[in-house]
């Protein structure tokens, strides 16, 4: 039986490591879902391939977590196995039973401890105060600075076809007197996409080009469904 607590225990010391790694990342200024996709992936040592972990190796402060992450992996998975082993080893078929019960509990408490805001958010308090205090970096909360709990997103609009942007100006779409910014531009240029920031009003949009753009959530949506400002186009 201690050895199945102190699976317990591993499991849950691994969720708490992955849970900080992923905030830590978040605060760097990574979204909440990119953040802890990499913390997992780092953490497990699967997946970590990915396009955005090459941003993640060249920022010092996400290299050092990313570093931690995988040590923490290293060392929690390879015991967690072994505990677990010996676990239900030699254990009677009335034991095994009583101990998966357990286990199950245990990881079904650990689920919804893990979708709780209340502790997310003192989690993020937390850490945030000590990448303040511990390293050099600006820290900002993301959400509460760009207002995304007040209705505005950042989000990617893609130009087709027979949308009503293409082939016009940022200054001819007066895309502002509607809440929206364009932000960046992704273009494609043969088989890769080219990054355009630093836009101006003399910036046109092109069939195919991808829009990095802050708007409230509806505002963005109505684009993206080519219906804003249709009606205003006609007249």
């Amino acid at each position: 039986m201690v050895a199945l607590f102190a699976l317990l225990t591993i499991i849950t010391l691994s969720f708490i490591g992955v849970r900080i790694g992923g905030i830590a990342l978040e605060l760097t200024g990574l979204s909440p879902e990119i953040a802890s996709f990499q913390a997992q992936s780092a953490f497990s040592g699967t997946g970590f391939t990915t396009t955005e972990s090459e941003a993640l190796v060249a920022h010092p402060v996400r290299r050092r977590i990313i570093r931690i992450l995988i040590l923490m992996g290293s060392a929690g998975i390879t015991t967690s196995i072994a505990t677990l082993v010996i676990t239900f080893l030699g254990q009677s078929g009335k034991d095994v039973l009583e101990r998966s019960t357990i286990l199950l509990i245990g990881l079904v408490i650990l689920s919804i401890v893990a979708r709780s805001r209340y502790l997310y958010h003192i989690m993020k308090i937390v850490i945030a105060k000590a990448l303040k205090r511990w390293t050099k970096m600006r820290v900002f909360d993301y959400e509460q600075l760009l207002g995304f709990s007040e209705g505005y997103a950042i989000s990617r609009i893609a130009v087709k076809a027979h949308s009503w942007l293409k082939d016009k100006r940022l200054s001819e779409l007066k895309l502002e007197r509607h809440g929206l910014t364009v932000l960046a531009i992704y273009r494609k240029a043969g088989k890769k996409e080219k990054f355009m920031g630093g836009l101006t009003g003399e910036t046109i949009i092109n069939v195919g080009d991808i829009l990095i753009c802050y708007a409230p959530e509806e505002v963005s949506e109505a684009i993206s469904n080519n219906t804003m400002l249709e009606t205003e186009r006609k007249t």
